[in-house]
């Protein structure tokens, strides 16, 4: 059964006229909504909050709104709209690329924008109920395999560790890198399946939860830092691969 519960609503929006007139509408529809005005005040109700949706402006103080795109992909699993007056195809462009589900300009039509919350809503709440089902039921046929000869707590591979308990990966110099959660999962669940190609809907349900759309970059872009620790170290060979068309390996060797 999907969760009855009220969705949070958290409107990042700088002007104070439409931040108020978002809050009245979606309070009106029966939702509960959070209210910030820039990235700080946005990650404090991330950090002390279940969020289910974000309409996110672009043009704010400090970091913009495709920045803070970024950090929400990263942190949490809610829908995500812009909001924003920017309307060239460039942003819209990129903003669809770093992961939100869609992107409305202004002015808009309250009445457009409330069913498109809503139908938006209802799929991503429906997602994480049926990735949650599915959990289960691969729990319950102990088809989550973990293998049987990998530490607990620690991960070893070219000289790098990955720390299960801390989520830290550190090089062989001893340099810590406090891993973010999404990078965290996507590289524990390719450690655990060592040399066995992983798809991109595959990881970003791992990540988040999230059923994989096309266009969907989150697992690439993740990739991508995590590829960014190792090559800060140019000796470290290939740890993860891309394999065309299929996802990603993780080539190095686990040592035990």
């Amino acid at each position: 059964m999907i969760n009855n519960t009220t969705p949070t609503l958290l409107i990042v929006e700088d002007e104070i006229v439409t931040r108020n007139t978002l809050k009245t509408l979606f309070e009106a529809e029966g939702y509960h909504v959070l209210l910030a005005n820039n990235g700080d005040q946005m990650q404090l109700f991330l950090a002390s909050h279940t969020v289910d949706l974000v309409l996110l402006d672009i043009n704010l103080p400090g970091k913009n709104g495709l920045s803070l795109a970024r950090e929400i992909r990263n942190e949490i699993d809610a829908g995500l709209i812009f909001l924003t007056g920017r309307d060239n195809e460039i942003d819209k462009i990129l903003g669809l690329e770093i992961g939100a589900d869609d992107y409305i300009t202004k002015p808009f039509n309250p009445r457009e924008l409330t069913i498109r919350v809503r139908n938006l809503l209802q799929r991503t709440m429906k997602a994480k109920q049926q990735a949650l089902l599915r959990t289960e039921e691969l729990i319950k046929q102990n088809e989550l395999s973990v293998e049987p000869n990998t530490p607990s707590a620690h991960i070893y591979f070219y000289g790098w560790e990955l720390n299960t308990d801390s989520h830290q990966l550190i090089s062989p110099t001893g340099e810590a890198f406090q891993l973010p959660r999404s990078e965290y999962r996507a590289l524990h669940h390719l450690c655990l399946h060592a040399g066995k190609i992983q798809s991109r809907q595959i990881l970003l349900e791992k990540m988040t939860g999230r059923e994989f759309k096309e266009h969907d970059r989150t697992v690439d872009v993740t990739i991508r830092r995590l590829r960014q620790y190792f090559e800060s170290h140019p000796q470290t060979p290939e740890v993860i691969a891309t394999v065309h068309g299929e996802g990603y390996r993780f080539t190095g060797e686990i040592e035990h």
